[in-house]
Parts: C-alpha cells; sequence; structure tokens
C-alpha cells in the first residue's frame, strides 16, 4: 500500500477551523451517496497491462470493502470504464501525440469497448444487478458529451462521491476536481486510490485535501456508513 503523508501543518488547521476533526463530511446519507471506481481495469491492474498500476492490486480489497458497505446501506456503486472510440487518435489527438505511434495504437485498441484490457479487472466485487457501469472517453468522468455520469448522479439525487480507482493524479483526480466544481461533495479515500509512486499518490492527496475533497480511510468510510444504517434503523 501507500505510505501517506498529508501535510501536518494543514491537517492541523483544518482541524482548528472545523471543530476538531479536518473533515467537512461528517455524515453520509447512503441513499444520496455512490462510490464512484474509476478505471480498475485489465489493462490498467494486470500483470504486464499496457497501462499497469501494480498498487492497483493492492487497493482492490480496499475498494471491494467500500462497494459492500455502500451497497449493504443502500447507496450506488458506478463502476466507470474508460473506453477509446474508433477515432479516438484523431479526436483526441492532443493526448495520444504525447506518446509514440505505437504506444499510442496499443493503448486505443486495449480500451476499445469489449476488448481484454476494457473489461473489468476480475477481483472487483461487483454485482451486475445492484451496480451501475458507464463508460467515459477522456481522462475525467465529467467532461461534457464523453460521459453519461453527470446525468445518472442527477437523476439519482445523489450529491456525494465516494471516488476510487487508479490512477490517483490522472484519472481520479480529474474526475474528483470536476466533481467538486459541479457541487458534489467529494470523499477521496487514501488508502482506495492508486498510483505508480507513492510522491505521485501524494501530492494528489494533499492538493485534495486543500481544497476539492475529504481525504479520509476506508476505515473512517466504514464507520460513517455504519453510523447511517444505524440512523435508518
Amino acid at each position: 500500500m501507500h505510505e501517506i503523508m498529508l501535510d501536518p501543518a494543514m491537517r492541523a488547521r483544518q482541524s482548528a477551523e472545523r471543530g476538531g476533526s479536518p473533515h467537512v463530511v461528517k455524515r453520509l446519507d447512503p441513499r444520496r451517496t455512490a462510490h464512484v471506481v474509476i478505471d480498475m481495469q485489465n489493462g490498467f491492474v494486470e500483470p504486464g497491462a499496457t497501462v499497469e498500476c501494480p498498487m492497483a492490486r493492492e487497493i482492490t480489497p480496499s475498494l471491494n470493502r467500500i462497494s459492500r458497505a455502500l451497497r449493504e446501506a443502500g447507496g450506488t456503486n458506478v463502476f466507470v470504464q474508460f473506453t477509446t472510440p474508433p477515432d479516438s487518435l484523431e479526436s483526441w489527438s492532443a493526448f495520444y501525440e504525447r506518446f509514440p505511434p505505437e504506444v499510442a495504437a496499443s493503448h486505443q485498441a486495449t480500451f476499445e469497448r469489449g476488448a481484454h484490457g476494457w473489461q473489468l479487472w476480475p477481483a472487483l466485487d461487483v454485482d451486475r444487478a445492484a451496480d451501475a457501469f458507464i463508460e467515459k472517453q477522456r481522462l475525467g468522468a465529467f467532461i461534457p458529451d464523453t460521459c453519461d455520469l453527470d446525468d445518472f448522479l442527477r437523476a439519482r439525487g445523489i450529491d456525494t462521491l465516494i471516488v476510487t480507482g487508479t490512477l490517483t493524479n490522472i484519472c481520479c483526480e480529474s474526475t474528483a476536481r470536476d466533481a467538486m466544481q459541479l457541487n458534489y461533495r467529494v470523499i477521496f479515500p487514501a488508502d482506495a486510490n492508486a498510483s505508480l509512486t507513492d510522491e505521485m499518490h501524494n501530492g494528489t492527496l494533499n492538493s485534495m485535501a486543500m481544497v476539492f475533497a475529504d481525504v479520509m480511510t476506508v476505515d473512517e468510510i466504514e464507520a460513517l456508513l455504519a453510523e447511517a444504517k444505524v440512523e435508518v434503523a
């Protein structure tokens, strides 16, 4: 697992300003909460994959804990899959021109709908009847005309997101930043997001904690969901 290093001065200041806790979200309504799982697909998680992030395999059990707890509490799990349309090398050339042509072509092929790399990582706790599955065509899941996530969430009255997955500092960060600016409350689990290095991971965690999201542990999220179940009962 990543070694978590949140800036202690920032956390102390936030605790002083927020009544002894650095967190803004102190209660959860599961019916208005979605667990948004970003890019936990074979092409990112499988050993030797095109865009392998080994740490994504290590966070899978922690991510699954959130999925199970929220599902049991009556919330919504949304598995978001990166998908490359056939024309992506041209329609998103600003991204693909950053790589050698053979790498760009391999990336595009890996995440075509239905390809092995596009499929969800099989170790995920997925309930095909209860959970939702949405495709995105850019790094973040809130780019207009490239993903239906915002419409899906708003139609269900969801206002709080728990963002997990890979890579912490790219697709997960992009999604969380945009979500907050679209007025969603965002929780960003420190131990259920994965990047290539601790430095990349912690850079995002500190940016999230400063402005964009509540950075929590899976233990803290499970505790909030357990409290919510007691209140409903």
